[in-house]
């Protein structure tokens, strides 16, 4: 049987996440593999339940939500369905599974923008889903003009609670990220997302030859 891989694209909002996850399983999938995409939060019916309480709020609540820690337990539950219903029988059966945000978007988002620990996220993540990473994690970065550019041309009808944080909050965001990659290059490959979809795509598809060879 052919051995499952997993893949997370990460980044922050506008980077081309989304792009680029359908643009590298179309080019697998011409390879002849197996492939999955799916998304945080969601990926399941349970987990997309929970995405919506997450990135919509619930109705009467003033516009808070969560705070930084309900939040990341929620992201960590929904993750735990995804990962158990869809992301392991993926893998199990040999599949490639291409996954738009995962785990260190938790610890970007409500770690180092939110404040939480990254200790406190890991946990969360050990309980939730034993600890299960990607084999490579695809960083994709842009700069702060080239995002809000695309931010303004697929938000017009506005943002999410979470996309529509202030500057500051997602200037951290990008800085956990960038020190994520710096600090464990072996699961990262950071990916220049500045150029048009079909230069970002050839990029990754040269991050991920050793995978393919």
């Amino acid at each position: 049987m052919t051995t499952g891989r997993f893949i997370a694209l990460e980044g922050g909002e506008g980077a081309g996440k989304s792009t680029q996850a359908r643009l590298l399983a179309e080019a697998l999938r011409g390879k002849g593999l197996d492939v999955v995409t799916t998304r945080e939060p969601g990926g399941t019916a349970g987990a997309e339940a929970i995405r919506t309480l997450l990135l919509n709020g619930v109705e009467g609540d003033g516009g808070e939500s969560w705070n930084p820690r309900a939040e990341a337990l929620l992201f960590a539950a929904a993750r735990s369905d995804h990962v158990h219903r869809l992301i392991r029988p993926a893998l199990a059966r040999g599949a490639w599974v291409i996954c738009d945000r995962y785990f260190d978007s938790s610890r970007a988002y409500q770690g180092g923008g939110g404040g939480l620990s990254d200790a406190d996220i890991s946990t969360l993540h050990a309980i939730g889903s034993e600890g299960l990473l990607p084999d490579l994690t695809l960083l994709v970065e842009v700069s702060p003009s080239i995002a809000v550019e695309r931010l303004a041309l697929r938000d017009t009808e506005g943002s999410d609670r979470i996309g529509g944080r202030d500057r500051a909050y997602h200037a951290r965001v990008a800085g956990a990220f960038a020190a994520f990659a710096e600090t464990e290059p072996a699961r990262f490959a950071r990916i220049d997302g500045n150029g048009n979809p079909q230069e970002t795509h050839a990029l990754i598809l040269a991050a991920l030859a050793p995978l393919l060879s």
